[in-house]
């Protein structure tokens, strides 16, 4: 019986050179994904907890429905700053990570679904959040990352 399974082969360069920059660098490929997806987190985070944001987050969950509000408001911020602030690091990351794609796919199936695919207030940018704070989750802290420097994956 034969396999039609084949080990990956990588294409052939159309600019050889640049397989020298590629070498280089993609080791940093994920690392870099990772500290992205937390560090543009924290922002949101911040302005909800310390920046003045929560009052008018906490009406917007109580339009949406969502009790109890102010509870939730301070979670989601929580998650946004400090797990934001673990998944750039690199600790704890996937507890972190697994929270924050709870949060952002809450947020776009409740506040953006309705508004369609595209456009300020679709769901196209948040579920893309989303879907990189799961692949983080799956993947966790991985090289350069305090997960990795402990020598243990939570």
């Amino acid at each position: 019986m034969s396999s039609d399974i084949r080990p990956y082969v990588p294409p052939r360069l159309i600019i050889p050179a640049v397989g020298v920059i590629y070498a280089t660098f993609a080791d940093l490929a994920y690392p870099l994904m990772r500290i992205v997806a937390g560090a543009w987190l924290i922002p949101h985070g911040y302005e909800k907890l310390f920046g003045g944001g929560l009052p008018a987050f906490i009406d917007g969950l109580h339009k949406l429905g969502m009790e109890p509000a102010p509870l939730l408001a301070n979670l989601v911020g929580g998650v946004e700053f400090f797990g934001g602030i673990l998944i750039a690091i690199g600790l704890l990351t996937r507890p972190a990570a697994l929270a924050a794609t709870i949060v952002l796919l809450v947020a776009t199936v409740k506040v953006h679904l309705p508004n369609g695919w595209s456009g300020p207030e679709g769901i196209e940018y948040p579920l893309m959040w989303t879907l990189l704070c799961f692949a983080v989750f799956l993947r966790g802290g991985e090289r350069l990352s305090v997960d990795a420097a402990l020598g243990r994956e939570f």
